[in-house]
């Protein structure tokens, strides 16, 4: 492998031979660029699905009502399920050593005002735990808490978006803001990893809204995280577990699927997993088909240096080569075109991710790349690929018989 003298022959035999070996080279370059650029857009759409969850804690569990679509326990189909505060104590209880925190959530639409600015927005009234489950990130002052929720507190926590729209350059902690014309003091201002939507949004205590709307004791959705060292067949358990016990609590069919709605972020998790992994299947058997091309063509171009240098080698072996020299400068040979093609279509892949990834962030494809894996990887197939290439025609080149090759024409 050091002997210069092999080196200076493969030079010899590449300067000979440029074009051919440029096209041959060229494929198992542009195979290894289409491999790296395939595994990264299977990474950018992969990050673009999970980044629509950085928003919310990944171990998280929603309850929604629907509309029964079979008749069961003496009720007609048709009947809407309405939760309750009662549901959400009965789930506390009932699962108490599954849960890490716990929120109902009650939807409403308002109209704010502060001084001239006024804007229309989604309050969800919920619980403090929510806070952890939603993932909210307090700029500045403070989440309501318990006693805010007992007290039944006109307090709010609005997003980055809201103290914009409604106070400008000026600081809205402590001012009050008009809702639907009654007034809330505003005690924190939080942020949002979703995005601008999420941030136009406002947190209330979940009993002081069930106040304002006729003291009622009704819940839109329970949210909930279950205990985080839950793999996926534990957390998939659980939630088949509350929802049996949820439709049992509402006299719901076990096979209806649209009474009630137990929404586990573990499946979505699950299937992203599935999706991407088929895609990175595909993409690893497509570069792996355009590699072989490649190899095959290299493999050509090796059996006919060999054809060319017949004589040569059978000169060489006349002189005293052994079979395993004439092998090693044969499969040297392959494998320094197909690393050296390899390495400059990996490279160029790597540049133009490293420049154009980053401008990709949307909710279905964000920051395309590669991991250090993937290229470790692609650097085993090169040298692997090299070898194969030049296995065949390396042995055919050692069987030479001095006597025949030297009277080749």
């Amino acid at each position: 492998m050091f002997d210069r003298d092999v080196w200076q022959e493969i030079f010899n035999t590449i300067k000979t031979n440029k074009l051919r070996t440029f096209l041959t080279g060229f494929s198992v370059g542009w195979a290894i660029f289409i491999l790296v650029m395939l595994l990264a857009s299977v990474n950018g759409m992969q990050n673009g699905f999970l980044g629509q969850f950085n928003d919310d804690a990944t171990n998280t569990i929603f309850i929604r009502p629907g509309t029964t679509s079979k008749a069961y326990g003496g009720f007609e189909a048709g009947r809407r399920i309405q939760l309750k505060n009662e549901d959400l104590e009965y789930v506390k209880k009932s699962f108490a050593d599954d849960i890490e925190y716990l929120s109902s959530r009650y939807y409403a639409n308002v109209t704010a005002r502060y001084k001239s600015e006024t804007g229309s927005y989604n309050v969800q009234a919920t619980h403090p735990d929510h806070q952890a489950i939603e993932k909210t990130l307090i700029m500045s002052g403070r989440y309501f808490n318990e006693a805010d929720l007992i007290n039944k507190a006109k307090v709010v926590v609005i997003g980055r978006k809201v103290a914009e729209d409604l106070f400008k350059k000026e600081d809205p902690l402590g001012k009050f803001v008009e809702l639907n014309n009654l007034s809330f003091r505003v005690i924190g201002v939080f942020t949002d990893d979703g995005d601008d939507n999420a941030e136009r949004g406002i947190y209330a205590p979940v009993t002081t809204y069930q106040r304002i709307y006729g003291n009622t004791n009704n819940i839109n959705v329970i949210a909930l995280t279950y205990n985080p060292t839950y793999d996926l067949a534990k957390a998939l358990e659980f939630s088949g577990k509350l929802e049996d016990v949820m439709k049992r609590r509402h006299k719901i069919d076990p096979e209806d699927q649209a009474g009630l709605h137990v929404w586990n972020y573990a499946e979505a998790f699950d299937d992203i997993s599935s999706f991407t992994a088929v895609l990175r299947g595909i993409g690893i058997g497509v570069g792996f088909l355009i590699l072989v091309a490649g190899i095959v063509g290299i493999g050509n171009i090796m059996v006919f240096t060999i054809k060319e240098r017949t004589k040569e080698i059978g000169v060489r072996k006349a002189l005293g080569a052994r079979p395993r020299q004439i092998i090693n400068l044969v499969l040297l040979e392959s494998i320094f075109i197909t690393a050296l093609s390899g390495f400059i279509g990996l490279l160029f892949a790597w540049m133009i991710l490293a420049a154009v990834g980053p401008m990709f962030q949307t909710p279905a494809f964000s920051n395309p790349s590669v991991n250090a894996s993937t290229v470790i990887t692609a650097t085993i197939i090169l040298i692997v690929a090299g070898v194969l290439a030049g296995l065949i025609p390396a042995m055919k080149a050692a069987n030479v018989k001095p006597i025949v090759a030297l009277s080749d024409k």
